[in-house]
């Protein structure tokens, strides 16, 4: 996978009520990241696009993808129950195609969610790629969703297809509330070196030095087809931005939203 291509790419805003980023999810036990991944990025994509589980995906996976933590959320644990309080017909089916006797009919498992999250993603690449998705994202197949299916976005998906994308990733309002006093501390994780994030990007330059380090681990998220994956090199660096960047929530995050992207029109950087 190449470096991110600075000169086009598309920009999302994925916010709802819940998001789950599983990485490790096996049976009845489905964690989540505390950030999107990769899988979950292009399963959204393959859903507008209107890709089944056994069409390829191997272009929307070429893209590269940088993402910014608006908001953390907080961690919910979820207790779900399925098959209880049917009859046996209507029960689980097992592996050998058999119902559960009446006294295994219930499955219990727990599934993690972020609740009250928010974050910008970055998908840079093929041009033709992402002018595909773009339109797909304006006119979906299928409806996208944040990890899972029972996890809607809520409204702006789409914040454009920009030229210099990664400028408008550290520039873009955060969706969080503006801190009393002090500046803000941004996430960023990429499947890319994060060198291309200078601090000298950001209005504020103090302590850049030190809270701009790249952490780098592995992430077992990049698709394969068939529900196979393989690990990837996870890149992370948090960075120094100025309070008034926090643009607040709701409304006053959707009018300072389009008043940035409005300026950046006229200005000829952003379609």
């Amino acid at each position: 996978m190449s470096a991110p291509d600075t000169a086009l790419g598309l920009l999302l805003h994925l916010s709802g009520p819940l998001q789950s980023w599983g990485t490790r999810s096996h049976y009845n036990e489905r964690d989540t990241l505390t950030h999107p991944t990769r899988s979950g990025i292009i399963g959204l994509l393959a859903a507008c696009l209107g890709r089944a589980r056994h069409h390829s995906t191997e272009d929307i996976a070429r893209l590269s993808l940088t993402t910014r933590t608006d908001r953390p959320g907080v961690l919910l644990r979820d207790l779900h129950t399925v098959g209880g309080g049917l009859p046996a017909k209507g029960t689980v089916t097992t592996a050998e195609g058999k119902k559960r006797p009446p006294a295994q009919a219930t499955l219990l498992s727990h599934r993690s969610y972020l609740a009250d999250a928010a974050f910008t993603a970055c998908l840079t690449g093929d041009p033709a790629t992402l002018r595909t998705c773009e339109q797909a994202l304006l006119a979906p197949h299928w409806p996208p969703y944040l990890g899972r299916r029972s996890c809607p976005p809520e409204g702006p998906l789409l914040l454009g297809l920009l030229p210099n994308p990664l400028h408008h990733l550290v520039h873009l309002p955060l969706a969080r509330p503006r801190p009393r006093s002090g500046d803000v501390r941004i996430d960023f994780h990429s499947d890319a070196p994060l060198d291309h994030l200078s601090p000298r990007a950001l209005v504020h330059q103090q302590n850049a030095d030190q809270e701009g380090a790249v952490a780098v681990s592995e992430l077992n998220d990049d698709p394969q087809g068939a529900r196979t994956f393989r690990a990837r090199t996870l890149y992370q660096r948090t960075l120094p931005g100025p309070a008034d960047q926090c643009a607040g929530l709701g409304t006053a995050y959707l009018t300072a939203l389009s008043a940035y992207l409005d300026t950046a029109r006229s200005e000829g950087t952003a379609r």
